[in-house]
Parts: C-alpha cells; sequence; structure tokens
C-alpha cells in the first residue's frame, strides 16, 4: 500500500521539491499546505495516511494544528525543523509528533525516517489501545463488584454464590456479566430512591 502524504511546508518551492522527492520513491503525496492554511480542514479533505511538516521552527499555532489534527483522527505526523529547543520538543511529542527531526530535511534521509515513524506511531496507537481497554476493564470490574455486594448484602449469599448468580443471569438473558451488573445497580438505585 502506497503511503498517502500531505507536506506541510512554509516553503512552497522546497514543499514541491518533497512533493516530487515522495512520489519517486513510492509514496502518493496527496496535497501541499502552509502553516497558515486551515490544516485541520486540509487533512480532513484530503485524509493523508502521514503528515510530513518542516519549517524552520514550529509555532504554537503550528503545534495546536498539530494537537487538533491528532484528537480529530490520529496519524503519523514527522517534523522536520532547522532550530529547536528542550521546550519546543516536549510541546511537539505532546501535540502527537511521531518523530521530530532537527536540522531540516535531507530528501535521502527521508523513506528512513517515515518507515520509522509510522512503525513507532503503529506500537503506540497498539499501546492507547491496550490502556483503554484495561481502563475499561478495570471499570466493568469495579461495577461488577459493586453489584456483587448488593446481591450478597441484599440475599445473604456468600461472594461466590452472588457471582455465580450474576453469570447464571448473564447467560440466561444472553448478556455480558457486566451487562447484568448494570442492570442491579440501576434496579437498586430505583428501589433505594422509592424509600
Amino acid at each position: 500500500m502506497r503511503l498517502r502524504i500531505l507536506i506541510i511546508d512554509e516553503d512552497p518551492a522546497r514543499a514541491k521539491a518533497l512533493e516530487a522527492s515522495l512520489a519517486a520513491a513510492g509514496y502518493e503525496p496527496v496535497g501541499l499546505a502552509g502553516p497558515k492554511d486551515d490544516l485541520l480542514a486540509k487533512v480532513q479533505d484530503l485524509s493523508p495516511d502521514l503528515i510530513i511538516v518542516d519549517m524552520e521552527s514550529p509555532t504554537r499555532d503550528a503545534l495546536e494544528d498539530m494537537r487538533r489534527i491528532t484528537a480529530d483522527r490520529p496519524r503519523p505526523i514527522v517534523m522536520f525543523v532547522d532550530h529547536s529547543d528542550q521546550e519546543t520538543i516536549g510541546e511537539a511529542m505532546r501535540a502527537g509528533i511521531s518523530a521530530y527531526v532537527t536540522d531540516g530535511l535531507n530528501p535521502s534521509h527521508v523513506k528512513p525516517i517515515l518507515d520509522v515513524a509510522v512503525a513507532q506511531f503503529a506500537e503506540f496507537q497498539k499501546l492507547r489501545q491496550e490502556l483503554e481497554q484495561a481502563k475499561l476493564d478495570l471499570s466493568d470490574r469495579k461495577i461488577v463488584e459493586r453489584a456483587k455486594g448488593i446481591l450478597m448484602t441484599t440475599r445473604n449469599l456468600p461472594e461466590e454464590q452472588a457471582h455465580r448468580l450474576m453469570q447464571k443471569l448473564a447467560m440466561d438473558q444472553n448478556q455480558r456479566i457486566v451487562d447484568v451488573a448494570r442492570s442491579i445497580l440501576t434496579l437498586a438505585q430505583v428501589l433505594k430512591s422509592d424509600r
């Protein structure tokens, strides 16, 4: 699959040269933009797989644009800069930049940098999804534990029996145990408010 690439560059001539270099390397440049363009709209319109940003020194506005792009639909972003400092590097990483390369853009180094950025981005997304799943699992576990506690109290059941009862209800109703637990919590709340 050919990567579709959006180039954001403050120098149109340099952007055109990069576009030609990327096409020759087997990539599919889908558009050129300047830092003053509506970058979020451009990204939404072109839907690139990867974004290359080339500028002397990233401005706060440019980094904020990258943050909004990453929040909207994450994708690898490679930023080539001529000048940088620790604070800007930190801001770039928090904005979702996958690779931050100082000393500007050297066309002969672009392909390996893009390959690494795409691989790092994929790994980061995998870790992010695993973290989200772990948070969801923990939240579900808390709901199940609270519902189990209600059953133990209201039905005077030991913990294991309360859990088995919820499992049976889940199987009988063809639901997940967390959905049964939510129903128990909702019913307990209704009964509590009726008192």
